[in-house]
């Protein structure tokens, strides 16, 4: 029951704020969690930042704390740690004749 009044109130409050202050809440939200997935992610697979040769140790906790990274680091950071990336896209509002997502990239 304690969830449904905290969906309740962040609801709320949402509708009492300006949409785009919203959206740039969300957006941050958003980042600050993929840095932390990004972390425990690396720590899941039982690597230390001492064992990724391509980044230095403290390049790799910088890298674990930027607000904002390049995709082709993204990429190297996981080839790094042995794992693949697809990037997938998809329309806000679906249209007919369009795919429901697109693959972009596949590592």
């Amino acid at each position: 029951m304690k969830i449904n009044k905290e969906k309740d109130f962040i609801s709320e409050m949402e509708e009492t704020l300006p949409k785009d202050l919203v959206q740039r809440a969300k957006l941050q939200a958003h980042k600050e969690i993929f840095l932390i997935e990004l972390k425990e992610l690396r720590k899941k697979l039982g690597i230390s930042q001492q064992h990724i040769k391509t980044f230095s140790q403290s390049g790799i906790s910088k890298l674990e704390n930027r607000k904002d990274m390049k995709v082709s680091t993204l990429l190297e950071y996981m080839d790094s740690i042995g794992l693949r990336v697809e990037i997938k896209v998809s329309l806000k509002k679906p249209k007919k004749n369009f795919q429901k997502e697109l693959i972009l990239l596949k590592t």
